[in-house]
Order: structure tokens, then C-alpha cells, then sequence
């Protein structure tokens, strides 16, 4: 038998993954993690069946310990110092063990459970947070509390990183900042040159940017579609010496094969029929500065051979010219192919592709970027707002676990217009759940039984606004009833036929 307030064990994950999700948003708004712990191992311990928490930390000097516990009893908060050595008790279990030891740890003593998770931060532990359970906890509760207690820990380890690399970059860079960075970070997400994103992936791609921009290396960007390569080849230009000079992007996939060698060589007069006079092409209107060839792989087996001429001595000449013409180019070109395999296959030159294939940049697609998501989306959400009068004031929860669980083969262009189609759909200034599109609300993507109708819809609307109404009136019943203008008596038969626990939405520290 399941030991928590849920019928099931998938609505317990569920829950557990909802206060992660929180933490995430609260660590982004709030920006002090001390200020979140308390209410994050709050929401979780009525999840578990816990008894009490606590959650300690390191004072900036000397071997001081902030301690800090809550108890059955909510009422029961307490903080106080004491010495690294001495005895911390959760109830009458010993913690501080994580913070000592640096590592994760399940012990059972008196008859209880206890689960600590370290904080480190540039491998110094820094934190350490526990939970208590019931020695007789059900194994599949005791791992996902585990589980949830180790998730959370890397949430705020990674917080915590980005919180100091980006202090280091601004110092480095002499005030400069890469991104506009304030209390609240979620409604002004960290960017750089214009490109959102802190998860591990994002920062290494950015650090591989800073090694090669400044050189004449030729880039390819691999990925797929959708995922910001035109971004990224415009920051790589940027960063560079050539900033000042310009920066052309062509598109190989959409222009016909036709047209295509005129676009990047240009034609002297009379070259075929309808060129009436002398055109530059792309490499020359790119001379000093940078030109960006997307979809690469779909240029034709002449126009490849061109290509290497020019990369290989920078010269070329104009469709129905014989005069060399010489340009001063860096080419960065882009792909969501397989280049490897066309060369394999014979449909891509091997010498271009090793020529293109300097300094290689994987771009990672949106669903390996993990909380970048939700930068993303508030990022869109305010780019929307500048640009229309209606204004968006923010994302409800439900609305957010479906696009984190979404798997987004669209990639970055399919999440911002699927914000742009949400934004437009909204009428109370929140994008819920039922804004999104339909691909996002399959019974494959959210976990929910293939119900389909009316009523259906009709159900799945009122949940999400009693968990709104909840979480705005901080779980309070009767405050949320009048919110919803309904009876109390109506609301908790409702709250009872959704299996919703209303302590989930308490947020007092």
C-alpha cells in the first residue's frame, strides 16, 4: 500500500516532480537558496509521509553551522548555530552526516529513516538537506523520496554554479555582462549574444565559441533544425575581429539549384537570359566579415567544387565572367545533416568536408537542455509583451510541466511559436495548460488516460483552475473557494474528486 495522500504511485511522482519544478522557478526568482530549502522540503513532507526536515549550511567563517528544522507541527521552527562536530538532531535522529561526508546518505536509526543530500559547491559541501521518514516506508517511497532529495540537490548545485560563473565572466569582462541579470532572473533570462540558455550543454557550446571566434577557423555547426544555428554563427561573428564588418547568411536549401551560384558568385551582364547588368554575389558583399551557409549539405556536386576553390584560395569567379576575383571571407556553414554518411553515400565531397570540418560545434537540441526550457519560454513570454499590447504576467504550473515533459522536435522554433499561439489564445493574462497546442497535451506526452469529449475537456480545465486557485491563495480552501466564486462544501468535493492535496500549495517558510 502506497504511505502518502495519493491513490497512486504515478500521481505521487507526479507531485514530487510538480515541487521540483517549483524549486527550479523559486531558486530563478527568489536567488538565495536558504530562502527556498525550507519551503521545498516542506511541500515534499506530506508526500513521503515524512515527520521532519532540516537542512543545514556553513556560516562564511570559522566552522559555524546554520541549522535550521521544522517539525510535525509547523509551528515548530526553529534556527540556530552550532559548532561543526556537535550532535544536530532531526527529532531524535543525528543529521548533518551529507555535510560532513559529502555524500548522499540513507540511514536508518530508531526506527527511523533518514535521507541526506550534499550541496557542493566547486566541490566544497556547502549544504545539507534531510528528510524524515517512517523506518517502515514502503521501498518504491523511500526511492523516489531518494531520488527527489538528490534532484533537488543538483537543481540548486546548478543554480549555484551558474550564480558564480556568471559573477566571474562579469569581472572578467570588466562589468560587461553577457546577460542582463537582475533579482528576478525568470523574467530576464540570462542570454548571450542574444542566445538564451545556462544548462551545462548551452555553457559548453558558449566556451567553445570564445576559443574559435577570434581565430579565421572555419566553423561547421551541426544540429538540428530548429535549434538557433543562424544565432550562433552571428555570435561567433560578433566575438570576433570581423564584428564590425558584415555578416551575410544564405540559405542553400531555399534557393533553387538554378539560381543558387549567381546568389553566391554573383554574374557579370548578359551571363544567361535576364541578367541585365553586373550583380555581386554573397561572398562579395561578405568581403572583411563573415558568411554563414546554412543547410550546406544540400548544395549540388558543381557548386561544391566551387566552394573549395574559394576556401582553399579565397578566389572565385563571377557566372559568366573568367576574371579571379578575391575576397577576404570567413565562411561558417551549418548542417542538420550527416555529412560523414553523404560522403560515404558520395553525395558530399570528402575534401569539402574536411575542409568545412575545422572546428566542428555540436548545437544540442532543446530537449538535452533541461531548465533552459522555461528560460526560454518566460524569454518568449517578454518578447511577446514588448511587441504587443496584450500583456502575458506569467506561465501556470500545470502549462509548464507540459512543456518540460514535451519532447520538442521543432526544437526552439517550435517552442516560441508554440508561446506566440498560447499568448494569443490567453484572456486573463496566464498561459494555462489548455492554450498549448493539442501535439503537447496527447496522452503520450502527459501521462494522462486517452479521454476524449466534452466532458473530458471539461474536467481537465476545472482541475488546473482549482490548482491555480490554490497555489495563488497559498492552499487556503475557503480563500481559493471565493477566488473561484463557488461554495467551500462544492470545492472540497471537487479538490476530493481530483485527488488534489491542498498542502501542497503552502508556501510559508
Amino acid at each position: 500500500m502506497i504511505q502518502s495522500c495519493y491513490s497512486s504511485f504515478s500521481e505521487l511522482e507526479v507531485a514530487a516532480s510538480d515541487a521540483l519544478h517549483e524549486l527550479s522557478r523559486m531558486l530563478l526568482r527568489i536567488g538565495e537558496p536558504e530562502e527556498v530549502l525550507g519551503y521545498f522540503l516542506n511541500s515534499i513532507l506530506p508526500l513521503f509521509h515524512g515527520r521532519a526536515y532540516a537542512a543545514c549550511y556553513r556560516a562564511d567563517s570559522g566552522d559555524v553551522l546554520r541549522y535550521f528544522q521544522v517539525g510535525p507541527n509547523e509551528d515548530s521552527w526553529f534556527d540556530e548555530n552550532v559548532r561543526i562536530g556537535e550532535e544536530v538532531c532531526l527529532g531524535s535522529v543525528p543529521c548533518g552526516l551529507a555535510l560532513e561526508s559529502g555524500k548522499f546518505v540513507q540511514k536508518k536509526l530508531n526506527r527511523s529513516l533518514i535521507l541526506e543530500g550534499p550541496i557542493k559547491q566547486r566541490d566544497n559541501t556547502i549544504f545539507a538537506i534531510s528528510i524524515l521518514l517512517s523506518g517502515d516506508c514502503a521501498s518504491e517511497i523511500v526511492s523516489l523520496a531518494s531520488e527527489t532529495m538528490k534532484r533537488a540537490a543538483g537543481i540548486i548545485e546548478e543554480f549555484l554554479g551558474m550564480r558564480s560563473r556568471l559573477a566571474e565572466k562579469i569581472d572578467r569582462d570588466n562589468g560587461r555582462l553577457i546577460g542582463v541579470i537582475d533579482s528576478d532572473l525568470s523574467e530576464s533570462p540570462v542570454s548571450w549574444y542574444g542566445i538564451v540558455g545556462n544548462s551545462d550543454v548551452m555553457r559548453e557550446m558558449f566556451s567553445m565559441i570564445d576559443q574559435v571566434a577570434d581565430t579565421e577557423a572555419t566553423v561547421l555547426l551541426l544540429g538540428e533544425s530548429g535549434t538557433g544555428k543562424e544565432l550562433i554563427a552571428q555570435a561567433i561573428h560578433q566575438r570576433s575581429s570581423r564584428a564590425s564588418k558584415p555578416f551575410v547568411a544564405v540559405n542553400c536549401a531555399a534557393l533553387p539549384e538554378s539560381v543558387i551560384e549567381s546568389e553566391l558568385f554573383g554574374h557579370e551582364k548578359g551571363a544567361y537570359t535576364g541578367a541585365f547588368e553586373q550583380r555581386k554575389g554573397r561572398f562579395e558583399q561578405a568581403n572583411k566579415g563573415t558568411l554563414f551557409l546554412d543547410e550546406i549539405g544540400e548544395l549540388s556536386t558543381a557548386l561544391q567544387i566551387k566552394l573549395l576553390r574559394f576556401l582553399q584560395d579565397h578566389r572565385f569567379e563571377r557566372v559568366g565572367g573568367n576574371e579571379n576575383i578575391e575576397a577576404d571571407v570567413r565562411v561558417i556553414a551549418a548542417t542538420n545533416r550527416n555529412l560523414q554518411q553523404a560522403v560515404d553515400e558520395g553525395s558530399f565531397r570528402a575534401d569539402l568536408y574536411y575542409r568545412l570540418n575545422v572546428f566542428p560545434i555540436n548545437v544540442p537540441p532543446l530537449r538535452e537542455r533541461g531548465a533552459d526550457i522555461l528560460l526560454l519560454a518566460d524569454h518568449f513570454v517578454s518578447q511577446f509583451n514588448q511587441e504587443n499590447s496584450k500583456k502575458i504576467q506569467r506561465i501556470s504550473t500545470p502549462a509548464l510541466d507540459l512543456l518540460m515533459i514535451y519532447h520538442w522536435p521543432g526544437n526552439v522554433r517550435e517552442l516560441e511559436n508554440c508561446i506566440l499561439r498560447a499568448a494569443i489564445l490567453s484572456t486573463d493574462g496566464v498561459i494555462h495548460a489548455y492554450h498549448l497546442p493539442p501535439s503537447l497535451q496527447s496522452a503520450a506526452s502527459t501521462g494522462t488516460e486517452p479521454k476524449t469529449g466534452l466532458d473530458a475537456e471539461i474536467f481537465r480545465v476545472e482541475k488546473e483552475l482549482i490548482i491555480e486557485a490554490l497555489k495563488l491563495e497559498n492552499g487556503n480552501v475557503s480563500a481559493a473557494a471565493r477566488r473561484l466564486v463557488i461554495t467551500e462544501r462544492r470545492l472540497r468535493y471537487a479538490i476530493q474528486r481530483h485527488r488534489i492535496d491542498p498542502r501542497r500549495f503552502k508556501t510559508k517558510l
